[in-house]
């Protein structure tokens, strides 16, 4: 489905043709100009009721659709959630994804009767960019920062928790050990977060700062970092050690209950 009507897209700017070339053995999406949500149901026995948005990474440039998008879906359809993957705007348009971001969560919640989603299990997934951007909506829900479309805009947007997988661009620009907190600001009603990063990823020392400033703010989270396994390797095989985030996940989204049918 469509994020937004038409109008408010022609008024961010003109039109783009998208590109999906594969590369290295991912699908590559750019020019992104209409962000749109798509909705994978898990099977009926297995529904939870929970929903998560899933935002691929790729440096606000492109979107990994499928490293860091349909094949997280699927992951997240096989421990009975309902998986929403957001093609927001690239390239070069945080702010634009951000709206995106938002515009997401309060669009899914307005929808949970309709899908059979419980409105208070609505949580936000993200991949490198993606991560920051999960944890930018996680952390600025109270600021709407695009005027009010319709009716889903009076929905809450704010996630109700949070999962940054190796995220970048959680720091001060030039300060790598500084939590930016002016951007994302931490507090004690920002959304439970569960966060993994290997600790040879460049973005490592951000995480970790970024887990002492919700620390400091007394909101709730867990951090994992591994001993290796660098960086964008979503779901696939090569990085095993970090790749066991997934089941550390799946643990702590049940210690939330928000796996509880």
């Amino acid at each position: 489905m469509h994020l937004w009507p038409e109008s408010v897209l022609a008024a961010a700017g003109p039109r783009t043709e998208e590109k999906a070339p594969v590369e290295d053995g991912i699908i590559k999406l750019t020019d992104v100009w209409d962000p749109t949500l798509t909705v994978s149901r898990p099977p009926a026995a297995a529904d939870t009721g929970a929903a998560v948005i899933v935002c691929p990474g790729g440096g606000y440039s492109i979107l990994a659709w499928d490293l860091e998008g349909t094949e997280v879906v699927a992951w997240l359809n096989s421990i009975g959630v309902t998986g929403v993957l957001l093609k927001y705007r690239v390239p070069e348009k945080r702010d634009l994804a951000f709206q995106d971001g938002q515009r997401a969560v309060s669009l899914v919640r307005s929808r949970a009767a309709e899908w059979k989603i419980d409105p208070r299990r609505i949580g936000i997934l993200g991949f490198s960019a993606g991560g920051h951007l999960a944890v930018r909506v996680s952390t600025n829900f109270n600021r709407r920062s695009y005027r009010r479309v319709d009716a889903a805009d009076d929905v809450s947007g704010r996630p109700d928790f949070a999962i940054p997988i190796y995220p970048a661009y959680l720091v001060r620009e030039g300060e790598p050990s500084v939590a930016d907190t002016a951007e994302l600001p931490a507090g004690s009603d920002t959304p439970p977060m569960f966060m993994a990063i290997a600790a040879d990823d460049e973005f490592a020392v951000g995480a970790m700062a970024y887990a002492q400033a919700l620390k400091a703010a007394k909101a709730p989270f867990e951090l994992h970092v591994f001993a290796f396994g660098s960086h964008g390797c979503g779901l696939r095989r090569g990085n095993a050690n970090l790749l066991t985030w997934p089941e550390h996940c799946r643990r702590w989204l049940q210690g939330l209950g928000a796996l509880a049918k």
